[in-house]
């Protein structure tokens, strides 16, 4: 699977689950080690966790390696390491203090279709 393909499949997957603010960055040209960041926010720490959940969900059954989960849904902030491509899954709260994409304000916007991207 492609990072790009994973990428759109971990957007698919929080789009599903109600996902708010969906941003997929596209960091080839600006990081040596993550091809793509998935960013979105959630209203709750529960439904971080039901977001979390299903990205896993859906990238298992394609053979996507998950390296790495950080976070608590309470803490604001849930990252889901797929090698290449990272989740992030914010409570608006953690988002806005981040602001991981002002970070990576030179990072392209990949549409995401049909999600809110």
């Amino acid at each position: 699977m492609t990072s790009r393909h994973k990428a759109f499949r971990i957007a698919a997957a929080a789009f599903e689950e109600k996902a708010d603010d969906l941003v997929i960055l596209d960091l080839r040209k600006s990081s040596s080690l993550f091809d793509y960041f998935v960013l979105c926010s959630a209203t709750s720490s529960r439904r971080a966790q039901t977001i979390a959940e299903r990205v896993e969900e859906a990238l298992r059954p394609a053979g996507a390696r998950l390296w790495h989960r950080e976070g608590d849904p309470e803490g604001g902030w849930l990252l889901l390491d797929y090698g290449s491509v990272v989740a992030h899954i914010f409570q608006a709260e953690a988002r806005a203090f981040y602001q991981l994409e002002r970070l990576w304000y030179d990072a392209p916007r990949v549409p995401a279709g049909s999600s809110r991207a």
